[in-house]
């Protein structure tokens, strides 16, 4: 089969004279393709178990409030324990090959399991089916990047173009999954790519599109949202959606620290993992029992917040559950994603902010559920560090040119100030990202001070020449270091002067180093020089080191500054 696909693919790059360029956007399209499939596929296998289970399917929250309180308690707990099992197998075929697309897209070659994934899969359909409070977004750009790797490798591309054929698929999951094939495109070249340059971007929005496209030939397609109409927003209540940006900022990294924090003491506690998560689905159970909105990603009740009239009472409390239902779902280890969950936590939180405005300036507000539909944006660009990208969905999902002002404005304010607070994000990799960033602002700033090692190799004017010599053979140096009885550097004495010793000259026996000594030989480096200073002075000198010294007025000798130190770290500023 590989082998006639092969075939059939060169027949027709010869036959339509496709350049490399042209057949990879041929490949994204069938990747499209195969992402909306794979989306479907775990969507209405959702649907079904639902079935199997309550006799219907539908909204997570419609089926625990369908459900008798004991049902509510077991069912959450019971598919923990499945899905750790299920995990318990995917991590026997960890050796060697990524298991995550964005592992597999920054730092592997392209290459995804098959049978890990499909473990990781069935998983997270265990949790997400049994009322987990996490999203089903992860599972299906997962599956949808999985078989942009498999067809890859099929038509056997390098391992660059099967990076990015990954990379397409895991954009049309995420298009195929929200409807939005623009942010989608934009989610991977911002997150996982990192860069966005038209090489990339172009195959990515493709395989987005073509997607979205796919999507819309199948019975239930629907916007991911149902938003209502954007309110016309004005000039001076702009002032306030920048406050929004700022409440957004602040507690997008709290919300990080709380799922971080807790998924540290799940691992601390030793347990296996399908009792791991049978505990964080028995506790999500248990708190259902009482707001059985924490079920599912919060998909339906953000639809309920943008239509329907809360009480900030009830909106609060379902805030507080459904933060710490997530917190245990995502903290016990499950496989899931909680892109859908943020988006529930910006809407609930913008909720609650445009009620407060309301009661305080009920004339001049616009309506609640406005600050709700920023909200969304905002959490999401601070919590993902990809304002872009969160700026586009919510266009996406409201199609409204009235949304932009203020929405642009509260998702850089909250992008800005969540960095300020912490640099952490959603994503591993964003994390890895910011900080190589941040290692190479600090070294940028490195001086020559912060990379003084011991010169060894230093004598006074008086040393003789057996101290010369022996100096000479115990390391292997081409020049001594010689100082006056106040440690400044006097000059330097270098291995062939003295070559003149082996031919046994007397007169040469008592000569001291005062008499080899050449000064301003060599360049000499002060601690407040910077990385490309250092390396200037090494470009005119060809030894391995450098004195450094107090100052130039004042040459008390420090140390030595060695070559690989500085090419060390210009590696890792590259």
């Amino acid at each position: 089969m590989p082998t006639f696909f092969l075939k059939t693919v060169s027949y027709v790059q010869r036959l339509f004279r496709l350049s490399e360029v042209h057949l990879m956007l041929l490949y994204a399209g069938v990747v499209g393709v195969l992402g909306a499939l794979s989306t479907i596929a775990f969507r209405d296998g959702l649907a079904a178990m639902q079935h199997l289970l309550v006799g219907h399917s539908g909204s997570f929250v419609e089926m625990a409030q369908t459900l008798p309180w004991q049902m509510r308690v077991i069912l959450p707990a019971a598919g923990g324990v499945i899905a750790g099992l299920f995990l318990v197998l995917a991590n026997r075929y960890t050796a060697g090959i990524k298991s995550d697309y964005m592992e597999a897209v920054a730092v592997g070659d392209g290459h995804i399991s098959v049978r890990q994934t499909m473990l990781r899969s069935l998983s997270s359909f265990s949790s997400i089916v049994s009322g987990g409070s996490i999203g089903r977004e992860g599972a299906m750009v997962q599956l949808a990047a999985m078989c942009a790797s498999v067809t890859g490798r099929t038509v056997r591309l390098e391992p660059s173009r099967l990076r990015l054929l990954v990379a397409c698929g895991a954009a049309a999951g995420l298009a195929s999954a929200y409807n939005a094939p623009i942010a989608g495109a934009f989610f991977v070249t911002e997150i996982v790519l990192g860069s966005i340059a038209m090489a990339s971007f172009g195959p990515v929005l493709v395989a987005a599109v073509v997607a979205n496209i796919t999507m819309r030939e199948f019975p239930g397609y629907q916007p991911a949202y149902q938003m209502p109409a954007f309110q016309d927003i004005a000039g001076v209540e702009v002032l306030l959606f920048i406050g929004l940006g700022v409440v957004a900022g602040v507690a997008a990294p709290q919300f990080l620290r709380i799922l971080d924090g807790t998924k540290k003491r799940f691992q601390k506690s030793g347990l296996p993992l399908p009792v791991r998560l049978g505990i964080g689905g028995l506790l999500v159970g248990i708190l259902s029992v009482w707001v059985p909105q924490v079920w599912g990603n919060g998909y339906s009740v953000v639809n309920s917040l943008l239509h329907d009239q809360w009480l900030w009472t009830a909106v609060l409390t379902i805030l507080v559950f459904k933060l710490v239902a997530t917190a245990l779902t995502t903290g016990s280890g499950a496989v899931g994603g909680v892109f859908t969950p943020t988006l529930f936590m910006g809407a609930a939180m913008g909720l609650l902010f445009g009620q407060a405005m309301q009661a305080l300036l009920p004339q001049a507000v616009s309506a609640p559920f406005t600050y709700a539909i920023v909200g969304m944006g905002a959490f999401l660009a601070a919590a993902t560090s990809a304002p872009l990208m969160a700026i586009l969905m919510i266009f996406e999902m409201t199609l409204s040119y009235q949304v932009m002002l203020p929405l642009m404005l509260s998702c850089v304010v909250a992008y800005f100030i969540a960095r300020s607070i912490d640099s952490s994000s959603m994503y591993e990799i964003i994390i890895k990202r910011n900080r190589e960033e941040q290692d190479r602002l600090r070294l940028r700033k490195t001086q020559m001070r912060e990379l003084i090692r011991p010169a060894e190799t230093v004598l006074p004017l008086t040393a003789t020449l057996d101290e010369l010599t022996r100096t000479f053979i115990e390391h292997s140096v081409k020049y001594i270091y010689i100082v006056n009885e106040h440690n400044r550097l006097q000059g330097q004495v270098a291995l062939q002067d003295l070559t003149s010793v082996l031919t046994g000259d007397p007169a040469e026996q008592h000569k001291t180093a005062a008499d080899y000594l050449r000064r301003d030989f060599l360049p000499v480096i002060t601690p407040e020089m910077s990385l490309s200073e250092a390396l200037q002075r090494f470009l005119t000198h060809q030894g391995e080191r450098l004195p450094i010294v107090q100052s130039i007025d004042d040459p008390v000798l420090l140390g030595a500054i060695y070559k690989t130190s500085l090419l060390d770290a210009y590696y890792r500023l590259s």
